[in-house]
Parts: structure tokens; sequence; C-alpha cells
């Protein structure tokens, strides 16, 4: 098993009235194998969306932009938080089935939410199933997240000038 890092860079919302937003990211898988310096293979994991530090992820799944490419007959993708639950927002995503323009279909988990705690994390795609080779295809993965840290104060500081 390799990780192959190919996560995007993230900023959260900075308002104190805090709302979701969304990000994207898009994974090519010829550059996932090349970054990874060999053939990707079961059990790879690639990071897709690197999530912020005391994040909610309210949902994720993916587009396929570019059908799959390679000799593979048998490729199936999960999308999740690795090291947590791998397949909480897709499991079993049949890639190379699949057409430009379908989505991942949510999983029974992916109605609940996840929450990052104090240090940052990614969302990865874990190859799950790959019978052959994988040389091409792109998915555009996206995620819906929100900033749960806390706001602090919002009553007025002390300062010298409101001292008598």
């Amino acid at each position: 098993m390799a990780t192959v890092a190919l996560a995007n860079s993230t900023r959260g919302s900075s308002a104190r009235g805090r709302q979701p937003y969304y990000l994207q990211n898009n994974v090519n898988m010829a550059t996932a194998a090349t970054s990874k310096g060999t053939a990707l293979a079961s059990s790879d994991v690639i990071t897709a969306i690197t999530v912020p530090a005391n994040t909610v992820i309210l949902h994720a799944g993916w587009e396929v932009t570019t059908a799959h490419a390679g000799t593979s007959s048998d490729t199936a993708f999960d999308f999740g938080v690795t090291g947590g639950n791998v397949d909480c927002f897709v499991d079993g995503f049949d890639f190379d089935g699949a057409s430009a323009g379908a989505y991942s279909s949510p999983t029974a988990d992916n109605y609940n939410t996840v929450v990052v705690g104090g240090t940052a994390d990614t969302i990865d795609i874990l190859l799950q199933a790959m019978t052959g080779t994988t040389t091409a295809g792109v998915l555009r993965c996206y995620a819906i997240l929100m900033d749960v840290d806390d706001v602090g104060s919002l009553g007025p500081d002390e300062v010298t000038r409101d001292q008598a």
C-alpha cells in the first residue's frame, strides 16, 4: 500500500457567523501513478481534500470528469478518512465501469457527519480493488465543510481607557 499525496490546500471560512463552504480538487489517476513512481495498486491511498482542524464534513463525493483508462476490469474506489472510516462517503464505486459525468452515490454513513478534531486531516480515495492497471481518469472530488472551532468571546474586551 502506498499513499499518494494529491490533496489540495484549503482555508476555512473566517466569518464569525459560520456557514458551510464548498471545496473541490481534481484527482488525475495518471498524475497519481507518476507521483507514486509505479503503477497504482489495490490498497493504495490517494489524498484528495485537506480538511482543516475543528471542521465538520457535512457531505463528500465525486464526479467522473474523465473516464477510466487502463487494463483493469474490476476497479473499485472508496472515499473517506484513512485511519477512521475509509468508506464513509463512497463505498465500492465501480470506476472502470463509470462514464464521464457519473457521480458517486452516497453511502448510508454519508448522512452522518464526520468531525475532524484538533489537527487537519484529509479525505482520501482508497483503491479498494484493482485487477489490472489504471493509467488515466479524473475524479472531481468535492466536500461541503463547516468550521466548528471556538468563536471565542463575542463580548467587549477591557481596555485601558475603560479603567476608572
